[in-house]
């Protein structure tokens, strides 16, 4: 068994994943074994053999492609698969290592058992510090905002925006880095492979909760995340956004949850003239059966 798995999925970034694996082994301690799997999630052919004719020549380093674009948590757990690590680090490929995080994480892991998964501290390309964490998106964040929570809860509501310098606790970490314990990542189930985008670290993070493990940041190590080179901005990507936060509050918490929160999105967007485009769906229940994983095609 290696000591850590990374898994990183690349859809029509070939350029940012080659950097990426590429900063992965520039930083790792060499006393540390692992092993990084590629993913490629059915990108456009000349990006897939862009990657492949680039591709590091390291036995420890291997190249899947799927040949159907399976979203984030499909992907990552198609590459799962082929690990065999004690912690798994699915890594986006558009996060890259400032330092050596993987020692960083593996000690701090080593050291505090009851931790399900850790994230690193987020810098953009500018060096600035970023978000690394949020907190779930329920009731009380919706009618309050974040900035009323960390106010007046701060213990269980940490400030996002506060650059640490010690671990903390937090309700769900960016989904860009997540370094798991691989028996809590496969005593949850992994991720839930019915969201296609957007949500499944708030998912999973729950889930690890109500089996008693923490998410946590540990600051001292360190990434620049450029942040939606892969998937962009768009309506079709709001409406995933919102596809995914519904099932997750439908599937994790009580019907009367989903439904305060289902009826406060249709008032909100109501009276936004340029958030009607997501009125219907909402109203529709915003079901995964209008998720953009439906209309993805096999492409052998």
């Amino acid at each position: 068994m290696k000591d850590i798995s990374i898994v990183i999925i690349n859809y029509n970034t070939a350029k940012y994943t080659l950097e990426c694996v590429d900063l992965v082994i520039k930083f790792t301690d060499t006393s540390l074994s692992y092993e990084i799997v590629v993913v490629d999630n059915n990108s456009k052919l000349e990006d897939y053999s862009h990657l492949k004719e680039n591709f590091p020549t390291h036995a420890h380093v291997s190249l899947h492609r799927s040949v159907i674009n399976t979203g984030f948590g499909g992907g990552n757990m198609f590459g799962a698969q082929f690990t065999n690590g004690k912690y798994i680090l699915f890594l986006n490929n558009d996060a890259m290592l400032q330092n050596d995080c993987l020692s960083i994480l593996h000690s701090y892991m080593e050291a505090n058992p009851n931790v399900g998964v850790t994230t690193a501290q987020n810098y953009d390309e500018h060096g600035k510090h970023v978000i690394s964490f949020d907190h779930d998106k329920g009731i009380r964040k919706l009618l309050f905002g974040r900035s009323f929570l960390e106010k007046n809860w701060s213990t269980q509501f940490p400030k996002r925006k506060k650059e640490y310098t010690e671990p903390v606790s937090v309700n769900f970490v960016n989904g860009a880095f997540m370094f798991f314990r691989r028996d809590v990542f496969e005593k949850v189930g992994g991720f839930d492979t019915n969201i296609f985008l957007y949500f499944e670290e708030m998912d999973i993070c729950f889930r690890m909760r109500q089996h008693g493990f923490t998410s946590v940041l540990v600051p001292e190590a360190k990434i620049l995340h450029y942040q939606g080179v892969s998937t962009g901005v768009s309506k079709a990507i709001s409406k995933e956004g919102m596809i995914s936060h519904m099932y997750v509050i439908r599937k994790n918490y009580s019907y009367l949850k989903y439904l305060f929160i289902r009826i406060y999105y249709c008032v909100i967007f109501l009276i936004k003239p340029k958030k009607w485009f997501m009125l219907g769906l909402v109203w529709r229940g915003a079901h995964v059966s209008e998720s953009l994983k439906q209309e993805q095609q096999i492409r052998f």
